[in-house]
């Protein structure tokens, strides 16, 4: 509907920029007609001649595109030749001033929003997997379109600069993404992004705005109430609004996210790692751990940041000092505040060179790079966090060999992605942070298991659905009665004596969710599974769960024939006993 409204104004502006061009070209052409068809032409056998009007609409049509085929079909006559030259003329200018005016139409900038906009509805209309609508194509969106594109899953991005869409275009996504040039909150853009759309599984407002953000959301719960919703939010005002809007509704704040990481690392030093690793970060290596240690911190930067990391160090009893230009009205586990900016001396005066670990966490990036070479002259054992703002400086923050970089955007772009691909992946960490005895040795244990299956290979998180659409083999053999185990179905389709390169998070039944599944678990239709391991073992554990031959003989070790003449041939052996 969207896409026959859109052509609709692109046809009524063109007509109405042309009406005048074309009225004049119909009347110069009809004019002209007419006077060749009632103009006498030479004497032939004592009769004067009379051009038809066919012939007097093929001479005006050659003689339009400037080629020459003579007079035709017979000589003209004087008077002919005298009004085909004011023909000539006549329609010469018309076709200068029609020429013009598509000049001008073509750079009308209705006219092109309005073929934009057509495109891109015809562009969603063509999608037919499942979609995500993306307001915003920031660093944020960035980030993560290209972490959905790795993932084949598509994206339909709505955002207001112009010089951002046209980046999109310029991208090497592995599919199309439809890309628009508008207001994210206006409610006809998003009905063209696809938002009622039965394939559209989720809004995702990640604009600059907050209230822009807030905006998005509850136009698009009205509009479809049961569409997910994923908005970023850094404001406690606006987060508890969001949570109001009811449905499916998840609030990604990056500062609450960081902190967790951060407890969680505090708890169990090689979650960072894993998580890092998990999201396919260049520089995460699943070997090596990062432990932030107990004792005096000093957090440079009180924003929504600086306050996030200091409930968590206060959770564990650690008090800080804190450096910043404006007052503080919140003071638990601080045990000096200086107000002012970060300097040698503020420095020195929040005893840095007895402190274990620093924040530098505002929102300038060259302020935090300073910080951080001011602190690490003055104490060279200090455990480092910094903020990156900016997705371009990552080379510059890279070579300071900071312990833990805190990228707002690249935060909140790998939970998004996590809760799109992998929102069972939340169960499964819940599960190994709880602070009972044993996860520690789980996690670690998980950790070798994957560096063995995957390795330097890029990791590959995948959600299963046990359904009819999903998985073919499995349901028919479900529905007969028989029970499929989970251990066969990880088994190498082209060797079953050896396992795919794949572990197995987590199992999600009608009433439970299981992690770290046995592998004499029996599979139960709707049941929906995570795991993580290489492209190559996804390909293959796709292929086994929708081929009933591939899954008999992960099963049984039996091939069972394809072809006709494969099934004649062991059917005629069976007769004669050769097998």
């Amino acid at each position: 509907m969207a896409a026959s409204v859109d052509l609709s104004r692109v046809i009524f502006i063109v007509m109405r920029e042309m009406r005048g061009p074309l009225i004049a070209l119909i009347c110069v052409y009809s004019i002209s007609i007419l006077g060749m068809v009632f103009i006498p032409g030479i004497e032939l056998n004592g009769e004067k001649q009379y051009m038809s009007i066919f012939y007097a609409f093929y001479f005006m049509t050659y003689t339009a595109t400037t080629t020459g085929f003579g007079e035709i079909p017979m000589e003209f006559s004087n008077a002919q030749r005298f009004w085909a030259i004011i023909c000539l003329y006549l329609s010469v200018i018309t076709w200068l001033y029609a020429i013009s005016t598509i000049v001008v139409l073509l750079k009308n900038p209705f006219l092109r929003s309005a073929v934009s906009e057509w495109q891109f509805s015809r562009g969603v209309q063509r999608i037919t997997e499942p979609f995500v609508i993306l307001c915003g194509f920031g660093d944020t969106g960035s980030v993560l379109t290209r972490g959905l594109s790795d993932y084949g899953y598509p994206a339909v991005i709505i955002d207001s600069s112009e010089e951002r869409i046209k980046a999109v275009k310029l991208r090497d996504y592995s599919m199309a993404v439809p890309a628009f040039c508008g207001d994210a909150s206006v409610p006809k853009h998003l009905l063209e992004a696809g938002l009622r759309r039965s394939n559209c599984r989720a809004v995702i407002a990640i604009t600059n705005s907050e209230e822009v953000n807030l905006k998005i959301s509850a136009l698009a719960r009205v509009l479809n109430p049961d569409i997910a919703i994923i908005s970023m939010s850094k404001v406690e005002v606006f987060e508890e609004t969001l949570s109001t809007l009811g449905g499916e509704v998840h609030v990604v704040d990056p500062f609450k996210t960081f902190a967790k990481v951060l407890a969680s690392t505090m708890r169990n030093p090689g979650f960072y790692s894993f998580n890092n690793w998990l999201v396919r970060d260049k520089s995460a290596n699943l070997e090596s751990y990062i432990t932030p240690p107990i004792g005096k911190w000093v957090i440079c930067g009180y924003g929504r940041m600086g306050q996030e990391v200091n409930r968590v160090l206060c959770r564990y009893g650690i008090k800080t000092a804190v450096i910043d230009p404006h007052d503080c009205e919140e003071s638990t586990c601080i045990d000096r505040y200086i107000m002012g900016r970060t300097t040698t001396i503020t420095l020195n005066g929040a005893g840095v060179e007895d402190a274990v670990g620093i924040l530098s966490g505002t929102n300038n990036d060259g302020h935090n790079l300073g910080i951080l070479l001011n602190a690490s002259r003055l104490n060279r054992n200090l455990f480092t966090i910094v903020r990156q703002n900016r997705h371009e400086n990552e080379i510059a923050f890279r070579a300071t060999n900071v312990d833990m970089i805190m990228q707002p955007t690249l935060v909140a772009a790998r939970k998004i992605l996590f809760i799109l691909i992998a929102p069972l992946l939340k169960t499964f960490f819940r599960y190994l942070l709880e602070n009972k005895l044993g996860r520690e040795e789980e996690m670690e244990t998980v950790i070798r298991e994957l560096s063995d299956k995957v390795g330097k290979k890029v990791p590959h998180l995948v959600t299963v659905d046990f359904t009819w659409q999903k998985s073919k083999a499995v349901m028919l053999l479900l529905k007969n009665g028989e029970k499929v185990l989970l251990g066969d179905l990880i088994k190498d389709p082209r060797a079953r004596d050896k396992n795919l390169d794949l572990v197995v998070f987590v199992i999600k039944t009608s009433d439970m969710e299981i992690v770290l599944p046995s592998n004499h678990y029996p599979v139960k239709e709707n049941d929906q599974l995570l795991f993580c391991g290489t492209a190559l073992a996804h390909r293959l554990f796709n292929a086994t769960i929708n081929s009933e031959y591939k899954l008999h003989y992960v099963r049984s070790g039996e091939y069972v024939p394809r072809s006709y003449l494969m099934k004649w041939i062991i059917r005629k052996r069976l007769q004669k006993g050769s097998i």
